[in-house]
């Protein structure tokens, strides 16, 4: 886990490789209970069996699961001490390049894009997150996520 002590000190990273968060084992589990949360019930998700006949011969995760995961990349990747408020602002691009298969070890590369002063001595953050698969040649989704943080 990455600290930072104040806002100044990560906005001086524009540019960089901030952080790489840990692993997160994506489970069918984890699967179903996000199909059941947002009624995406599709086959090559949640039915185990039919999945193995399908394109990726396993059930995969949904994309908006995967994107869904950037919070916890977030949290365990780094701390800005000076922060007692971050608010997700939204996304400018996403793209989910690979399937995620059942039983996939995923993390992030941090990548912070921007950073500008906003009101009440915040900073709003551009960040490129590079969603990793283990022992996978590729990505398996890049996003760019606004994040706004206040002291």
């Amino acid at each position: 886990m990455k600290n930072f002590q104040t806002l100044a000190e990560l906005a001086a990273l524009v540019g960089q490789e901030v952080a790489v968060s840990d692993w997160i084992l994506v489970t069918q589990e984890r699967i179903n209970q996000f199909a059941d949360a947002t009624g995406d019930h599709q086959w090559i998700h949640v039915d185990v069996e039919r999945a193995k006949s399908g394109p990726f011969g396993a059930p995969i995760a949904h994309g908006f699961l995967t994107l869904s995961l950037l919070p916890t990349f977030f949290d365990n990747a780094m701390k800005v001490e000076q922060v007692r408020m971050g608010v997700n602002y939204g996304l400018n691009k996403v793209r989910f390049v690979a399937p995620v298969p059942v039983g996939s070890q995923l993390r992030a590369r941090i990548k912070l894009l921007k950073a500008e002063g906003i009101d009440n001595n915040g900073l709003q953050t551009t960040w490129e997150v590079t969603v990793e698969r283990e022992g996978a040649p590729k990505p398996v989704c890049v996003a760019e996520s606004l994040a706004r943080m206040y002291p």
